[in-house]
């Protein structure tokens, strides 16, 4: 699977197809938090510290539910290949309807636990009152967002990523326009931030709504909820669950650390982890072209197809990653500026740009390989190894703190969380386990 995508492939035009919209789509993600970052980071470090621990306590609660969307891709997209349309529409309403259950759950479960979550932080003092604000009014957008993961997924899986594009571009203008009027107009602070963030997820949900349910009418689909279909997305679902959990404990115990350092440090890692995370989502681009391709391929029983089209998204993501870094590090010396004008958090921010470039690379072939072996349903195995990957990460960490090695310590711990997650998925995608054919995978 080595190599780079310098020759035109069969696969090349699809791979693009799917994941040029894709990326525009996942981008827009986390420039909604880059733009609360660059506004609510001009109205001090302890609140823009409030919307790293927030950010991440936010960002839990919804990726542990991000089987929403990947687990609806695989899905939706396997019926597609084995040709029944009414069906893939079908399990992709059952997985919005659930969606909607779990995002009023959250919403009654966390809401008298905010300042219990945001503690568990270690957030200072002078951080936490921001960051309680920040979560609190945030988790009245969460069933929207989950909405959005949801439809997200059905539209993927159907092999349409360019819809999702223009609801992510409408969700982020929408999501700039309201943090300035409400932040810099209105003046209400790190509040006005969440509240712009809130109203344009909701927003982007209704259109998602809209657009499945017209598929719905027009392949026949029935859209009352399906007490055998939640069941089904429930139990698919489980696995990836359980592995968002293991790579969450990651980004939470970073975040923990860091917080745990001082406002500054807390306040470059949120930069350092928004910036990272900007790359991540851009790689995860070829990564759901991955879930969409291989569903299809499977759904369809063509396992040749499915070899070569994995080979060719390897080499896209290794390629991709390679530019990605460079392109943090042109821009290393002027980004802390926009972001504070604390002259040690940019210091901070400095050093740990350089880790964020140089693990590119391999973050392009890690996010691929997890988006494949997605794609295949192959939930247990990535279960497993995510465990095997955070069991790595957490000794690396706690010792980064407790030697005193600061930001460069925690992004070196990581780096070897990431390596980790390497090896254990290219050893899985030389077998052949994971191939396994159907419109479901049994």
């Amino acid at each position: 699977m080595a190599g780079l995508p310098l020759r035109a492939n069969k696969h090349d035009r699809e791979i693009l197809r799917l994941a040029i919209p894709a990326f525009g789509a996942l981008v827009a993600e986390p420039l909604f938090l880059l733009t609360d970052s660059a506004i609510v980071g001009h109205l001090g470090t302890a609140q823009l510290g409030g919307l790293g621990v927030a950010g991440q306590a936010l960002a839990t609660l919804v990726y542990l539910c991000v089987f929403l969307a990947y687990g609806t891709t695989a899905g939706v997209a396997r019926q597609v290949g084995a040709g029944d349309l009414r069906a893939a529409v079908r399990q992709g309403i059952d997985g919005m309807w659930l969606a909607l259950g779990l995002g009023l759950l959250l919403i009654a479960v966390c809401w008298p636990l905010a300042p219990w979550i945001v503690d568990l932080f270690g957030a200072s003092p002078s951080v936490a009152p921001y960051a309680r604000t920040y979560l609190t009014v945030s988790l009245i957008g969460i069933p929207g967002m989950l909405v959005v993961l949801a439809g997200t997924g059905v539209l993927r899986g159907l092999q349409d990523t360019r819809t999702p594009l223009l609801v992510s571009i409408g969700g982020f203008g929408a999501n700039l326009v309201l943090n300035v009027v409400f932040v810099l107009w209105l003046g209400w602070g790190i509040a006005g931030s969440a509240w712009g963030t809130v109203l344009a997820q909701t927003g982007s949900a209704v259109v998602y709504v809209v657009v499945v349910l017209r598929a719905a009418r027009r392949h026949g689909a029935p859209i009352r909820p399906d007490l055998a279909g939640l069941r089904g997305a429930v139990s698919a679902g489980v696995h990836l669950v359980l592995r968002t959990a293991a790579l969450r404990i990651v980004l939470i115990v970073g975040t923990s650390i860091a917080a745990r350092m001082g406002d500054p440090e807390i306040a470059a890692y949120q930069v350092g982890y928004q910036v990272w995370n900007l790359m991540v989502f851009a790689l995860d681009a070829i990564a759901i072209a991955g879930q969409a391709i291989t569903g299809r391929h499977l759904g369809a029983a063509d396992v040749p197809a499915t070899r070569s089209a994995t080979r060719r998204m390897v080499q896209w993501g290794a390629a991709c990653g390679v530019v990605f870094g460079i392109a943090v590090l042109a821009v290393r010396p002027w980004l802390p500026a926009l972001f504070s004008p604390d002259d040690q958090v940019r210091n901070l921010l400095l050093g740990s740009l350089i880790l964020v470039a140089l693990l590119q690379p391999i973050a392009g072939v890690v996010f691929v390989l997890d988006g494949i072996l997605i794609g295949a349903g192959d939930g247990p195995y990535l279960a497993v190894t995510s465990v095997i990957a955070t069991l790595a990460f957490l000794p690396a960490a706690l010792l980064a703190y407790w030697a005193d090695a600061g930001l460069i310590g925690l992004w070196l711990a990581i780096g070897l969380w990431m390596v980790t997650r390497l090896i254990t998925l290219g050893l899985r995608a030389r077998g052949d386990a994971w191939l396994v054919t159907g419109a479901v995978r049994r």
